[in-house]
């Protein structure tokens, strides 16, 4: 697929357009604005696109900025990353994501960036370019996904938190290490009620839309205290992500009203999940849980991230939460310039989608200051 994405789906002042020669990469992207404002560099999640921040990047050209928006390693348009279960998944590991970010600085021409947002995953990608590279990026804001700072030299083993969920009364297992398996890709791109409704399940499931989404903070790491999220964190044991999903679809009267991801926006993702499968999203999660990261990023242990931040989610977002202690750390010790925590009313997982209008605000006032 060489054509970027059509112009026809994209909000007027949006532009799409690829940059070669990124980090083996070659990486299809969205700007907005005059390329000679300060840029704000928007990273997106899993299972989503730089489309994903469509709905914030038109304000934020019009306030001044250079906006310009990737599709990560793995995802959307960017082509040049190994789709193979079995090939090259380090290429997927946390610092190589923050190469291919400044790489495509590099082939853009841009030195330094005014901020960088990053959103679930992608808040990840943009804390490690923060605290690797502040001379670059001269602030973050990290959306949905805590940070709370490089790993220890020795990691920390706890409790086989697998064994546990599966010895509960109801059996479950956590997403990350469903999504690492090789059935994941193929679950979600062959499910039963198709890959269309299976997003619009997703997408419902973790939004403000579904009314069991009321997150609290959790005792600790323990199967029992996971086990008090939703299932699409703590999964039923013999489900798979499309089953999971399956069994909280919204009504025809709810998807006729959801006014922040209409049918016409979300076929844009399930078109490109369609073309490429989920399995380059996957890869990040496996770095994760199955040792390919390696033990570089203890390298940086103890070290912050000293630029100013911001932390913004939905309010109905278990996200905040999943990782117990992890919204604490970030505030506390990881970034020692937090300026503010934000928890919208109205949006869940998605809350660039869900409450742009909010974002936009926060986000220009945080870059303003």
């Amino acid at each position: 697929m060489n054509d970027t994405l059509s112009p026809d789906v994209l909000p007027a002042g949006i532009r799409a357009r690829f940059a070669d020669g990124v980090n083996g990469l070659r990486m299809h992207l969205l700007e907005a604005g005059d390329p000679a404002h300060p840029c704000v560099l928007l990273l997106h999640g899993f299972p989503e696109l730089a489309y994903s921040w469509r709905k914030v990047m038109p304000a934020l050209a019009g306030a001044g900025y250079y906006v310009i928006a990737p599709d990560q390693r793995g995802y959307g348009r960017t082509t040049g990353w190994d789709p193979d279960y079995d090939g090259d998944v380090a290429s997927f590991r946390s610092l190589n994501l923050v190469r291919d970010i400044i790489g495509l600085l590099g082939a853009l021409g841009i030195k330094t960036v005014r901020g960088v947002v990053g959103h679930d995953a992608g808040a990840a990608v943009a804390a490690w370019c923060a605290l690797l590279r502040p001379d670059i990026f001269q602030s973050v804001t990290m959306m949905s996904a805590p940070f709370a700072g490089p790993p220890g030299l020795h990691p920390v083993t706890g409790p086989d938190i697998h064994a546990g969920l599966a010895r509960l009364d109801r059996p479950r297992k956590h997403y990350q290490w469903y999504y690492s398996t090789r059935e994941a890709n193929a679950d979600m791109t062959r499910c039963r009620q198709g890959l269309h409704a299976f997003l619009r399940g997703y997408y419902h499931h973790k939004s403000a839309d579904w009314a069991g989404n009321k997150p609290f903070r959790l005792a600790g790491w323990t199967a029992e205290s996971l086990a008090q999220m939703p299932t699409y964190y703590i999964m039923d044991l013999n489900d798979d992500m499309a089953q999971t999903v399956a069994r909280e679809m919204p009504t025809p009267e709810e998807v006729a009203a959801c006014a922040w991801l209409p049918d016409h926006e979300l076929r844009v993702y399930s078109g490109e999940y369609t073309r490429v499968g989920f399995q380059g999203g996957l890869q990040w999660y496996r770095c994760r849980t199955q040792g390919y990261a390696g033990s570089e990023a203890g390298i940086f242990t103890g070290r912050t991230i000293d630029v100013p931040s911001m932390f913004i989610a939905g309010a109905s977002d278990w996200g905040i939460y999943q990782v117990p202690g992890a919204i604490e750390r970030m505030q506390d010790t990881a970034c020692s310039k937090m300026r503010g925590c934000h928890l919208l009313d109205g949006a869940g997982h998605w809350v660039q989608q869900e409450q742009p209008a909010a974002v936009v605000s926060l986000l220009l006032t945080f870059l303003r200051g």
